[in-house]
């Protein structure tokens, strides 16, 4: 499945632009048909992730963060990685791995952070290459039971 559209920002590794990231990714879920409670879900997965590469990922010395976003017709995948550097979409997709509790020793101490991502996301997949690539991926209301439904039946 190819995505209707991809949309790209970067950002300097400092937790007064986190806020720029969680108004685009309001403004493209709202056009996207979300309600108000799972934008506010999107919004909070994403800035967790984006304030563990901002805290994280760069330490003193600073960098970037860049957050993408794949419009699908039926859900809405947001990236978010601390390593700074464009990457392709679509290979970087494809290398991913499911998540595995060993996620967790790479990713941040603790973990917490990925817990409430994973708990607010319908589907979470990490890539680690030159740094970390977190895919989080949100179904819009009804199409997940759907999807779903029409695998089993087939």
């Amino acid at each position: 499945m190819k995505t209707a559209d991809y949309i790209e920002m970067k950002i300097p590794a400092k937790p007064e632009f986190v806020g720029v990231a969680r108004l685009t990714l309001s403004g493209i879920a709202s056009r996207m048909g979300f309600s108000y409670d799972t934008i506010e879900d999107l919004k909070i997965a994403t800035s967790e992730a984006i304030t563990n590469a901002v805290q994280h990922a760069y330490k003193e010395e600073g960098g970037e963060v860049l957050i993408g976003f794949g419009l699908y017709k039926d859900h809405l995948e947001v990236v978010v990685s601390d390593n700074g550097k464009s990457f392709n979409f679509h290979e970087t997709k494809e290398a991913l791995g499911p998540y595995t509790e060993q996620s967790v020793e790479f990713l941040r101490e603790g973990g917490l952070g990925l817990y409430l991502i994973e708990t607010l996301m319908d589907e979470v997949k990490v890539h680690q290459k030159e740094g970390i690539t977190l895919f989080m991926t949100k179904y819009l209301e009804g199409e997940r039971v759907e999807r779903d439904a029409e695998t089993i039946s087939t």
